[in-house]
């Protein structure tokens, strides 16, 4: 086994589990840049059930995303993500055969229904060693990113060839290639591992619900989704009316990806290294803000259009790829899987919520209303973001103890407080487990390991 790198195994797992986890999120993404457009020619069209349509997948997965991965610790990772897909699948064939928005509806709302995420991580998790972990997790993360710009570039090509319809059942395709790669390519783990780490845990979701620094990140993802899901029910409008053909929006939204990646790598490590990550988070907000806002005010010129969109991407992509570094600083030791499954509860909820309210706004105002409905939204955001403590560097590890009994456990914990570098420690006796977060710049590892063994 090569302890310098990922070892076979692990390579297989992550590129695997973060293929389904992409094509799957290809999947969703695809009607983003399309529907706006596509989805007049249904019946029962209204900007509502558009918004709607858009969004309904984001309530079936807020609500069900816990309880899956929940699910998957009693009856097996596979088996849960396998009906995940199959779930997904069904969803899919009835968007597609659907003329109508309702059906669509329907078929999104069940598209969301196969809450795999929980699951999916908590496999990369079981079959990856600690120490590399954070490296499938990355991939997994990365892979998502790229599912975005993907989807960008294929909601318009597929849907301008084949129609909505051809859409979803390319989404349907997806799905079962997935479900193949779980099947035939995905290793089947042996090990699993601690469960705090990577699954919900019920009785310490009210707890973490009522902590304030947790609260304002699952806030921000909450807006933040609302936000992206809200500006596709106006802007493919808005970009036709400029006489951009919708068949070439993708033209758009990749070079505005591309760009806002090669901006924001840079900024994000600038702010890692002068400790300035606050200040940039909020700036990020801000840029936003101001794109949206001037979206709003003025969607006449695509030039001035293409510019504020790679804009509204670079501080999307800065924010989304950070608060997940920063949630898992934040969370308790041992409890980073139940903070993760709110964050991700708020996610999804913040796109049907996007869904919703963009319809809504585009109801009863014109099509820039939902610009500036979100600019509101986000100046909110940044206030609650200026309360935000500067957030110390560390890393979360866990260990397998074996206890002798419980006051065995309680001297370690305790011996465990006077190491230099333990920033925080959680002992659960009944999983023989210790969560520690530590601060790599001065902790002795081999002090901790010493103690735990």
């Amino acid at each position: 086994m090569n302890v310098t790198g990922l070892n076979s195994i692990e390579k297989k797992a992550s590129l695997s589990l973060a293929t389904v986890f992409g094509m799957r999120m290809i999947g969703l993404f695809m009607i983003l840049p399309v529907f706006a457009i596509y989805g007049v020619e249904l019946q029962g069209y209204s900007p509502m059930w558009l918004g709607l349509a858009i969004g309904a997948y984001g309530f079936t997965q807020a609500v069900l995303q816990i309880p899956m991965g929940i699910l998957s610790d009693k009856f097996g990772r596979k088996p849960i993500i396998i009906s995940g897909l199959i779930v997904f699948c069904i969803g899919s064939i009835i968007a597609g055969l659907s003329d109508s928005v309702y059906g669509v509806v329907i078929g999104r709302a069940i598209q969301g229904m196969g809450a795999i995420a929980s699951a999916t991580l908590a496999l990369a998790a079981d079959l990856s060693r600690e120490e590399h972990r954070p490296k499938v997790m990355a991939t997994i993360g990365m892979f998502i990113g790229l599912s975005f710009a993907i989807a960008m570039v294929l909601g318009p090509l597929v849907t301008d060839s084949f129609g909505l319809s051809g859409l979803f059942y390319l989404t349907a395709i997806l799905a079962v290639v997935g479900i193949g790669l779980v099947v035939f390519v995905v290793p089947n783990s042996v090990n699993s591992a601690p469960p705090g780490d990577l699954l919900p845990i019920p009785s310490k979701l009210f707890n973490l619900a009522k902590d304030a620094q947790l609260f304002r990140i699952n806030f921000g993802v909450f807006v933040l989704h609302l936000a992206l899901t809200a500006m596709f029910v106006s802007l493919p409008i808005m970009l036709t009316d400029v006489g951009f053909a919708v068949s070439d929006h993708w033209q758009l939204y990749l070079p505005a990806l591309l760009v806002s990646f090669v901006f924001m790598v840079p900024f994000m490590i600038w702010a890692i290294k002068k400790q300035k990550e606050k200040q940039v988070f909020c700036a990020a907000i801000i840029l936003m803000t101001i794109a949206l806002t001037t979206l709003w005010l003025s969607h006449d010129s695509l030039w001035i259009m293409v510019v504020l969109v790679m804009m509204f991407f670079t501080a999307f992509n800065y924010l989304e790829a950070t608060m997940p570094s920063t949630l898992s600083r934040i969370a308790p030791a041992g409890e980073k899987g139940s903070a993760m499954g709110m964050y991700s509860s708020c996610q999804f909820f913040g796109a049907f919520c996007g869904g919703v309210a963009g319809g809504i706004v585009q109801t009863y105002f014109d099509d820039g209303a939902v610009f500036l409905f979100c600019a509101l939204l986000l100046v909110f955001w940044f206030f609650v973001a200026l309360g935000m403590p500067a957030v110390k560097k560390s890393k979360s590890l866990s260990f397998s103890v074996n206890f002798n009994d419980e006051a065995h456990a309680q001297q370690i914990a305790n011996e465990l407080s006077k190491v230099p570098g333990v920033l925080e420690s959680t002992i659960v006796y009944s999983d023989s487990v210790a969560y520690l977060k530590l601060d790599d710049a001065i902790v002795d590892i081999e002090q901790v390991r010493a103690i735990l063994a």
